[in-house]
């Protein structure tokens, strides 16, 4: 069965890109992938109408990755949502925080649809 998504970026044109690399990768997920410009918009997308797996930016305008991961776990709805960031931050120390924070996965861009189908393929069990 197919699971829905959501792709949280600033770049219209990196939701684009991770969209059709998750394509590439053959996952299995909704023909529909919801997408959000930062986290405030986000938010709004997944109280609305929860979603499987999130894939999200850090640095974003507005709300950035990182307060979006603690809202996000603060909703009972998404106690079983998974959250993998996507960033061009690759810090040992940044990556730990996000994931104690509530993420659940950490991506390095730039990726490949091998990168995305061996980290996000857990996810989509």
């Amino acid at each position: 069965m197919s699971k829905t998504m959501l792709v949280v970026d600033d770049s219209a044109t990196m939701r684009k890109i991770i969209t059709r690399t998750i394509r590439k990768a053959g996952l299995p997920v909704a023909d529909e992938i919801l997408e959000a410009g930062d986290g405030n918009e986000a938010l709004q997308k997944i109280e609305g109408k929860p979603v499987d797996i999130i894939l999200c930016d850090i640095n974003m305008p507005g709300m950035g990755g990182l307060d979006f991961v603690k809202k996000a776990r603060t909703n009972e709805a998404n106690k079983n949502t998974k959250i993998v960031m996507i960033s061009t931050e690759s810090a040992e120390g940044l990556i730990a925080s996000v994931k104690a924070d509530g993420a659940d996965g950490y991506v390095t861009k730039p990726f490949t649809p091998e990168t995305i189908q061996k980290e996000l393929a857990p996810y989509l069990q």
